[in-house]
Formats: C-alpha cells, sequence, structure tokens
C-alpha cells in the first residue's frame, strides 16, 4: 500500500507495472489471506495496525480482481484506465509543441511497434501505449526467471525511455507544472 502509494506519487508507469506484478503474486498465492499476510505483510515487520491494513488492502485488490472475472489473468480495470489517459497524453503529445523532444523518442520506438505486436500474443486491439506496458512487463517477467536476456535489453532499450518520458509528462502535468496547449 506505502509502496504503491510512493510509486503512483512518484512515477505512473512504475506504479502501473507494480499493480500488475501484484496482481501475479496474489494469484500465486491464491488470493489466500493466510499466505498473503506471510509473504507480503509479515516479512516486512510492522506493527499490528498497520499489518491489518495492509492485509485489507491485499485482499481489497484480490477481490477486485475476482470482481472483474481476472482472478487467472487480466489487469484491473483501474490500471488499463490509467494507460488509457497515458495514451490519450500520448496522442497530444505527437500533435503539440510541447512533445518536440517526446515525438523524437517515440520516432526511434515506432519502427518497432509492429514487431512488438507480433510478439505479444493478441496485442493487435491495444493502443501502441497499452503494448508497450506489456513489453516492458514481459520484460520484466523474462528478467526475473533469467530468460531472453537479448530480448529483455533490447526491448528496455527501446521502449523505456518512452514510456520514461510519458510518465514524466504525466507527472508535470499532473501536477500543473506544464500545460501541453501552450507554445
Amino acid at each position: 500500500m506505502d509502496i504503491a502509494q510512493q510509486k503512483r506519487k512518484e512515477n505512473i508507469a512504475e506504479y502501473i507495472l507494480y499493480l500488475w506484478q501484484l496482481e501475479d503474486l496474489l494469484r500465486a498465492l491464491q488470493f489466500s489471506p493466510e499466505a498473503i499476510y506471510t509473504t507480503l505483510v509479515k516479512p516486512r515487520g510492522l506493527e499490528a495496525s498497520q499489518e491489518q491494513l495492509l492485509v485489507a488492502w491485499y485482499l481489497d485488490i484480490a477481490h477486485l480482481l475476482e470482481e472483474e472475472h481476472k482472478e487467472k489473468s487480466g489487469h484491473l480495470d483501474h490500471t488499463l484506465h490509467l494507460i488509457a489517459d497515458l495514451h490519450d497524453l500520448h496522442l497530444q503529445l505527437l500533435q503539440q509543441p510541447i512533445g518536440e523532444a517526446y515525438r523524437t523518442r517515440y520516432a526511434l520506438l515506432a519502427p518497432h511497434i509492429a514487431s512488438l505486436r507480433a510478439h505479444l500474443d493478441s496485442a493487435s486491439n491495444i493502443s501502441d501505449t497499452e503494448l508497450c506496458f506489456r513489453a516492458l512487463y514481459a520484460a520484466m517477467l523474462y528478467r526475473i526467471k533469467g530468460e531472453g536476456e537479448r530480448a529483455v535489453a533490447d526491448t528496455i532499450e527501446v521502449v523505456s525511455p518512452v514510456i520514461a518520458s510519458l510518465a514524466d509528462f504525466h507527472h508535470k502535468v499532473e501536477r500543473g507544472e506544464i500545460d501541453l496547449f501552450k507554445e
């Protein structure tokens, strides 16, 4: 909960990837309150009241996954809505003068989009932004498993700068530090 809140404040992309990882972890723990407590809460050495809050937060996420019928796979609507918002920002940055540096970064990624779609099954109906998140998440999972080192490095090299830039713009827009429509 505290990690997620911090990530949400600082970097929307890390927040989304963190929640996706948490979804998979909760699935692996079979949404068991005991397993969640033992694996995710107890090792943190928190006070009892903090432990209760953290367990409740994890169980809320587990409940949402069940409610959205995503017990086996898929991502919470909450994160998909955030990605849709980021994609809207992406489209604005491709058009507005303030997005010049972003467009330069995205131009390096654009030739790889079709290849990413080909490697990620059933990804043809999603936005380029969601595709990038899926690619980063897949790379993260491969890295954890110690597989596909070259593919992981290539994906991160091409996708990460674009998503990092998009997250930075999001952060600045959200805090009122920049105006997308100002020249």
